[in-house]
Order: structure tokens, then C-alpha cells, then sequence
């Protein structure tokens, strides 16, 4: 099971039907193309449609399981005491004094550049169940970080 926001669902939804109603048939026409071109045993553009379909219908079977198993959080019965999923953490870094702010969501929902971090991630992690003001040391790839938790709102 999955945590997210309705706007996740929403977007996971709307990129299934986009795979569905447009990909899926432009997949379909590229193989019949292809096919159309003649000796399939040695038809490399053929193969490459094939391929492609094949991507293309795993990647419908995922997000297919990812909205099976998705649970809409009602961010209405959230608190912003302690850190959780949809959390917005405004922090600051101990060693560099630099401010920083994350949301925290599901994995499907990650951009970082949109500020939005997976609940997977280790900066994630540590923050979880950690309130205002707590200081929290945190290993992350290039070594241990340690940050202060300056304001948690819902997003």
C-alpha cells in the first residue's frame, strides 16, 4: 500500500489514461508498420516496435498496481506536531546555516524539484516523527548531516 495525496492519485490516473488512449495505439500502429514492411525475421525496426510495446505495457502494469494499492491520505486529519507523510518541513542545516524545505510523499510523487521527497529517502526517514525544534543527525550518501527542524506545515 501506498500513501499519497489526491493530487498524486489524480496525476496517476491521468498518465494511465494517456498510456491507454494515445501510446498504446500509436505502440500498436508502429508494429503494424513494421509489419508491413515485409520478412519479419530480419525486420530490426519490427523488433524495436515489439520492444517497445513491451516497455510500454509494464509500464501500464505498474501504474495500474500503484493505483490499485493506493491510499488517499486526507490531509483534513493531519497534524503538523511531529513530521509525517505530508509533512512541509522547513529546516536548517547545523554546518552550513543553509534553510532548506521539503514535503514529504509517496514515491510516485517525488520531484525534487518541486521541493517533494520520498517518504523512502534516509533525509525522509530521519525526519519522521521528529517536531519543531529537534535537531536530528541524518547519514545520507555523502556522510552524516545534521539539521534542525525550524516549522512542520501540511501541504
Amino acid at each position: 500500500m501506498a500513501y499519497m495525496s489526491q493530487e498524486g492519485y489524480d496525476k496517476l490516473v491521468a498518465d494511465l489514461k494517456q498510456l491507454e488512449s494515445v501510446e498504446r495505439p500509436k505502440a500498436s500502429a508502429a508494429i503494424a508498420e513494421a509489419r508491413d514492411k515485409g520478412d519479419l525475421s530480419e525486420n530490426a525496426e519490427y523488433d524495436a516496435a515489439r520492444e517497445a510495446q513491451a516497455h510500454l505495457e509494464d509500464k501500464i502494469n505498474k501504474l495500474k498496481l500503484a493505483i490499485a494499492e493506493a491510499k488517499i491520505v486526507d490531509v483534513t486529519r493531519l497534524s503538523a506536531d511531529a513530521v509525517q507523510i505530508m509533512s512541509k518541513v522547513e529546516m536548517t542545516n547545523l554546518a552550513t546555516k543553509a534553510k532548506m524545505t521539503y514535503t514529504i510523499v509517496s514515491e510516485s510523487e517525488a520531484n525534487l524539484r518541486e521541493g517533494k521527497i520520498s517518504i523512502q529517502t534516509p533525509i525522509a526517514q530521519g525526519l519522521l516523527n521528529k517536531k519543531v525544534g529537534d535537531e536530528v543527525e541524518i547519514k545520507i550518501p555523502r556522510g552524516t548531516i545534521k539539521l534542525r527542524i525550524d516549522n512542520i506545515t501540511i501541504a
